[in-house]
């Protein structure tokens, strides 16, 4: 296997011990970054989503997207053993990231009051429903749950009276994984200062209202609270989808300057002179009426027209993809975030790629998700288990170990 490539979080040891989508998002952002992360997961079963329907060579599709560049060992942590395994990984590690319902990580003797006193300069990330304090601290919470309670669902959708619609991207575990992650930098950068580790935590709910710039603005200045509107804009007109004679493209004319060259690309320099669309508060007053003009006059050549046109008079303008278009978009490519990693029993599999960049420490993914256990031996032995002691833990139920272990060069 060829050597991972070194990126800025080169020599970070993170411990995580998440599961499904939030905690998981976070451990890829980090390891992408070049941080070693050790997942850990539960005994007999492992990471839940590993149940997911959509598989790859028997695995679960979910699970191998979300775990790529990971190395993964299973441990119980119910067990006195299992517990002085963990506990010798922290010795070396740099970061603790958990997403289990609150208060499980102090039942286990892991909790960050107790931890920090054992283990000062570890930066412990948590990220949950709701938050560590408040009312909802103790609920659990799901991305449907965060994004119904953080007003996402009121404003998504295709306008009033239509049925509530989420996002169709589980986006608040997302944006609390990345959260998650911005915020473990920044600790393990304030570390270097000061020499002391902290608690770093966000919640899906709280991801969720940060996506709310735009709509909390408006409520801010008085504007109520924003409705669903389809693909269209609270602040600029034309900014949505539009039919075309075979499909669909969308518009970004969030100016007047763009407005202008829409107006020539269309070939309707009558628009520009309508009072009803002079300038954006007009628009936005009469969206449904430029809208109408607009679908009238891009219903009458395809996309790849429209796109052309749009795109020499320098309006930003784009096709509606299905996911798999835009795997195959030149520019996805380009931007390597479509990408295959090895993996031990799928091949070459294919996963999205980092999408931050570094000219200097690239980063990105190499190594494809763990099987269950599937590097048990190799982080046990690195930590100084014998491999009698090893053995122990496989017969007692401690641990799920593969016979053979996988290691980067």
């Amino acid at each position: 296997m060829d050597k991972k490539p070194k990126g800025p979080l080169e020599g970070v040891k993170v411990i995580e011990l998440a599961h499904v989508m939030a905690g998981p998002v976070c451990g890829l952002m980090l390891a992408d970054m070049g941080a070693d992360v050790i997942k850990v997961e539960r005994v007999p079963h492992g990471d839940t989503s590993r149940e997911d329907g959509y598989t790859v060579a028997g695995e679960s599709a979910s699970f191998l997207m979300v775990n790529r560049n990971k190395r993964g060992i299973a441990l119980d942590l119910k067990a006195e053993d299992g517990k002085r395994i963990l506990e010798r990984l922290l010795n070396r590690a740099d970061v603790l990231l958990e997403n289990y319902r609150p208060n499980t990580m102090a039942r286990l003797g892991f909790g960050y009051d107790e931890l920090r006193e054992r283990h000062p300069r570890l930066v412990y990330c948590a990220i949950s429903g709701f938050g560590r304090t408040g009312p909802y601290a103790e609920r659990a919470g799901f991305d449907l749950i965060a994004q119904g309670m953080s007003a996402l669902m009121s404003y998504t959708g295709e306008g009033p009276g239509r049925p509530p619609v989420k996002c169709g991207a589980p986006v608040t575990d997302i944006v609390a994984g990345i959260l998650a992650a911005m915020g473990v930098s920044a600790a393990l950068h304030r570390r270097s200062v000061t020499g002391k580790g902290q608690m770093v935590e966000t919640s899906l709910f709280e991801a969720g209202i940060a996506m709310s710039y735009w709509q909390s603005a408006i409520a801010f200045a008085g504007g109520g609270s924003p409705g669903p509107m389809g693909s269209a804009h609270p602040l600029n007109a034309p900014y949505q989808a539009f039919e075309t004679a075979d499909g669909h493209i969308t518009l970004g004319a969030a100016n007047q300057a763009n407005w202008l060259r829409v107006v020539e690309a269309v070939e309707a320099p009558e628009l520009a002179e309508d009072p009803r669309f002079i300038d954006n508060p007009a628009r936005l007053k009469n969206r449904e009426s430029l809208a109408d003009e607009l679908d009238r006059i891009f219903r009458t050549h395809p996309t790849d027209y429209w796109l052309s046109r749009l795109e020499a008079a320098g309006v930003p303008a784009g096709p509606l993809y299905t996911v798999e278009q835009m795997h195959r978009d030149p520019q996805a490519l380009a931007r390597a975030m479509i990408t295959q990693v090895p993996h031990t029993i799928g091949g070459e599999v294919s996963t999205l790629g980092l999408p931050v960049k570094f000219s200097e420490d690239p980063g990105g993914p190499v190594l494809g998700a763990p099987l269950l256990g599937e590097d048990t031996r190799a982080v046990l032995s690195e930590h100084g288990f014998s491999e009698a002691e090893i053995e122990t833990f496989v017969e007692a139920g401690t641990v799920i170990a593969a016979k053979t272990s996988r290691a980067l060069a």
